[in-house]
């Protein structure tokens, strides 16, 4: 079978990049092994992101944003410091803007896009990649199915440990924090003011991003000791020690979800491109989820892919149209990764004169309108 393009993971950047090329004349495929169209459970699942305003953009051009079954906006994001006098403040009408992003579950924003792919001529094939060979004309492509299939670009949207990335030799860096993330949802006595709250405590980060007025998912990072002790906690013990964390600002919590812990390691591929191939999401870059930004840098990723194609008059493998998206992508990836590990760092640090220097450093950009807008507009997108 031949295809213009075959996308390999069906996940929310690879389901994102085939309908933006969608409305072209392109004929695509989706490999992905699970399923594509996650099911949604009447609670909420504990895997959210933090949807920026230009991630929300690119989900309404390509029709997906209104077929996204629940979302919660906030306006308002706080930061505060356990060792040191700093806080951080942003808002959406600083910006002029109704919100300042939404916390959405990853299912639901991957189920939106499984619905308005259907409306659409791209095909899915449920089968798992074996091996890939160059071809003159791009990529021919083995699956455990027995299939065979030809393209002419090949996408790698299979995630952070990548099997294109492997197969097209493609090396890449990697930090290992050693630290886990603490993933739940746990409902409090007190309302979270649609407003996403961090805490940077002596030995560890929580983040609390809302779903309701009531709800919320948490992302508690720790070094792996910390975290692993946490993780023996029954659920009760486990709420008391997170309403302590964040100085029972919330009242009590109670844990509604299943506890998991992920480990967290930035990794950021060598090469984005090779000619007829190109890697997008977390099998290019995934970073510290401190502020949660790793599918929108995705879907810059997926944004800027497409555009460049579109303007392209050369073949669509073609290697300097995709050094182009590479290009572009990297410097704004890269940042962001190297500013979260700056972060973790910084605030792992607790020497006095390093907590002062932190909490000056933030009440000053608290108080500088332009510094803090610039911030701001970096942080939704719209650097």
């Amino acid at each position: 079978m031949t295809y213009d393009i075959v996308i390999v993971g069906g996940g929310m950047a690879g389901q994102a990049f085939a309908l933006s090329m969608a409305k072209t004349d392109y004929k695509i495929a989706i490999i992905e092994p699970n399923s594509p169209n996650p099911t949604l459970n009447k609670d909420f699942h504990s895997r959210v992101s933090a949807i920026t305003p230009s991630s929300e953009q690119l989900l309404k051009d390509i029709n997906a944003w209104d077929l996204i079954k629940r979302k919660h906006a906030f306006s308002h994001t706080q930061v505060w410091d356990q060792n040191s006098h700093g806080a951080l403040d942003f808002h959406a009408h600083d910006e002029n803007l109704p919100h300042l992003g939404h916390i959405i579950e990853n299912d639901a924003i991957q189920s939106a896009l499984f619905e308005a792919l259907e409306k659409t001529d791209v095909e899915f094939v449920s089968a798992k990649l074996e091996s890939i060979e160059k071809t003159t004309a791009g990529y021919q492509l083995q699956l455990n199915n027995k299939q065979a299939l030809d393209c002419q670009l090949l996408i790698g949207a299979d995630g952070a440990r990548s099997n294109i990335r492997s197969l097209a030799n493609i090396g890449f860096s990697e930090n290992n924090y050693q630290q886990k993330a603490i993933i739940c949802n746990v409902k409090s006595t007190q309302s979270f003011n649609s407003t996403t709250w961090q805490r940077f405590l002596s030995d560890s980060i929580v983040a609390l991003l809302p779903l309701g007025e009531n709800q919320a998912s948490i992302v508690w990072s720790a070094d792996n000791d910390l975290a692993d002790e946490l993780m023996t906690l029954d659920k009760p013990a486990f709420a008391k020690r997170l309403s302590a964390a964040v100085e029972y600002r919330f009242g009590e919590f109670k844990v509604l979800s299943d506890m998991q812990a992920f480990p967290l390691i930035e990794r950021s591929a060598n090469e984005y491109v090779k000619e007829n191939l190109a890697l997008i999401g977390d099998a290019a870059h995934n970073i510290h989820p401190l502020a949660g930004q790793g599918i929108n840098l995705g879907f810059s990723d997926v944004r800027e892919l497409s555009k460049q194609l579109e303007d392209n008059n050369k073949n669509l493998g073609d290697y300097l149209t995709l050094r182009k998206y590479a290009r572009a992508r990297r410097l704004d990836n890269e940042l962001m990764a190297k500013t979260m590990t700056g972060l973790n760092w910084i605030y792992k640090e607790n020497n006095e004169p390093l907590r002062w220097l932190r909490g000056f450093g933030m009440n000053v950009i608290n108080e500088n309108p332009m510094l803090k807008s610039f911030l701001q507009k970096h942080a939704l997108g719209n650097s």
